[in-house]
């Protein structure tokens, strides 16, 4: 579980406000017209002096509310998928899956940015940060301080997402990227369902 936890759905640098940053609107534009998604993503998660302790590359799906799906492809095989009631962690090395009911894994969580109701200005509080390299970026403060980030950023290019940056409480940077992204894709349902493969463990609470 201790990778899991390094790469938790699926956070943001706070900087200077800008006017001419946008990110804000772009946030609430995805939110709004944003039904479902599928993308690749590059991931790369960093300690508090910078030195590199994850990188991961995979596949992401999501259909709201609450239903996504992330597959951990190289260089291990890991899955966090979501029925839209219940969250499955699953580890193919470790042979082991951990299960927990979403209400008390979304909250402010990154996955409620992307896949969330309409509980965005609830459980977030929004703030425009510096656009740079053709970059817009938000920084979405969580208003639940038990949720283990301090911050989560979202950047966005021409109102497309580009990337999401979060820091959690013990001072990790985790950045993901995303490429080959199709807005409100039709995804099967059976894509958000998961059953246990047989001989492995499932962890609940």
């Amino acid at each position: 579980m201790h990778k899991i936890k390094k790469m938790v759905f699926v956070s943001f640098l706070a900087l200077p406000l800008l006017a001419q940053a946008d990110g804000i609107a772009s946030l609430r534009k995805f939110y709004n017209e944003t039904h479902a998604l599928s993308a690749n993503f590059y991931q790369v998660v960093t300690d508090r002096q910078g030195k590199k302790i994850q990188e991961v590359y995979g596949e992401m799906q999501l259909k709201r509310p609450n239903k996504f799906r992330w597959d951990y492809n190289k260089p291990y095989e890991q899955q966090i998928i979501s029925d839209g009631k219940q969250v499955w962690l699953y580890d193919t090395e470790l042979a082991q899956v951990s299960v927990r009911e979403l209400s008390k894994t979304l909250g402010s969580s990154p996955a409620a940015l992307l896949a969330g109701d309409d509980s965005l200005d609830k459980n977030f509080k929004l703030v425009n940060a510096v656009s740079k390299d053709g970059l817009d970026w938000v920084t979405t403060n969580p208003k639940d301080s038990d949720t283990g980030f301090n911050k989560i950023s979202l950047a966005f290019k021409n109102d497309v997402l580009y990337e999401m940056d979060m820091v959690d409480s013990f001072g990790h940077q985790t950045k993901i990227v995303f490429s080959n992204l199709v807005h409100n894709p039709i995804i099967e349902a059976k894509t958000f369902l998961f059953k246990p493969p047989k001989g492995v463990d499932v962890v609940g609470e």
